[in-house]
């Protein structure tokens, strides 16, 4: 068989320009995978769902909006938030509750047409449950989803707190595609991400006078310190001057912050087509220190920056503002 014998399979209703890039669209969510349709049961197993024990069309049919946050405590908070954001009525007698409870790897929650999903942290995290919540969508013959990241970042050159909406995503070493080692070969996937949608939210974000929102790029690490020039881990094979000298340049080349899964998080949602974008606040500024030092009432408010931008977004689609 080929991919043209599967009709809701990207390539072939994809839309590309003359770079290869793939435009976002709405629509059916769809997958890039023809040996779905032929397994007997696809588990979504680090989900504890499956398209055979679960009614995924009458569970999710109706989600427009996928949420994803890295912390399960800061996304179950996300949900309860949305509860009250879009007056979301829970049946009499029942409560918010955690959809995936019998996996220990990650919390879903369903709040009407928003998902609040936990990615936890860096790509392989990130990767495995952005599979599983694709698929999900797709047994569940969802359309028009649009997909977020929110979470917090360490900045360049901005004040604490202040927040970032990427419109591109690169690696440590600014090239703006995931590699992944697939059978023996490495493939390059572009993390591109829908510049509307990032345009469209920061209008949002730039109504809230209390703190500055920008558009810039986001740098993606494979971990939290030595590959974010950190002189605070326990191994450091670089000096000071060339932590500074390092920060400057990728600065000087357009980067506002640096996080662990926005590569991912673009490049697979590039893949779908899905239009998306990540939404981080910033909680330190890394050309003037490593180390956190802001309270903890003040990060948890950092925190809810993007939730709250994203809340809005959110009430104006569904015509609740």
């Amino acid at each position: 068989m080929t991919m043209s014998e599967y009709p809701r399979f990207m390539d072939v209703d994809v839309d590309k320009d003359i770079t290869g890039r793939i435009t976002p669209r709405d629509g059916p969510v769809t997958v890039r995978n023809p040996h779905i349709e032929s397994l007997p049961e696809d588990v979504l197993y680090h989900l504890d769902l499956s398209d055979k024990a679960n009614d995924l069309p009458a569970m999710f049919g109706d989600v427009k909006f996928v949420c994803f946050g890295g912390s399960p405590n800061r996304m179950k908070k996300f949900a309860e938030f949305m509860v009250n954001e879009i007056k979301y009525k829970i049946p009499a007698g029942l409560q918010l509750m955690n959809i995936s409870h019998g996996s220990d790897r990650y919390v879903l929650y369903k709040v009407g047409p928003v998902l609040s999903v936990s990615h936890g942290m860096g790509i392989p995290s990130l990767s495995i449950v952005f599979h599983e919540v694709l698929k999900l969508l797709y047994h569940a013959n969802c359309t028009d989803v649009k997909m977020f990241r929110l979470g917090t970042s360490g900045g360049l050159g901005l004040e604490p707190g202040t927040v970032v909406i990427t419109d591109a995503a690169v690696d440590g070493l600014l090239r703006p595609y995931m590699e992944v080692a697939t059978l023996g070969m490495v493939l390059q996937h572009p993390a591109f991400l829908d510049k509307e949608l990032c345009e469209e939210i920061l209008e949002i974000a730039n109504q809230n006078e209390g703190y500055n929102s920008v558009i810039g790029k986001t740098m993606c690490t494979y971990d939290f310190y030595e590959g974010q020039a950190r002189l605070d881990g326990a191994f450091c094979d670089f000096t000071a001057e060339d932590k500074m000298a390092f920060l400057k340049r990728i600065h000087d080349r357009g980067v506002k912050n640096i996080e662990m899964e926005s590569l991912c998080f673009a490049a697979m949602a590039h893949r779908a087509a899905v239009k998306s974008a990540i939404i981080c606040c910033t909680i330190v500024d890394r050309l003037k220190s490593d180390q956190i030092t802001a309270t903890h009432d003040t990060l948890e408010e950092w925190q809810m920056r993007p939730q709250k931008i994203i809340a809005q977004y959110i009430r104006k689609q569904m015509g609740l503002d």
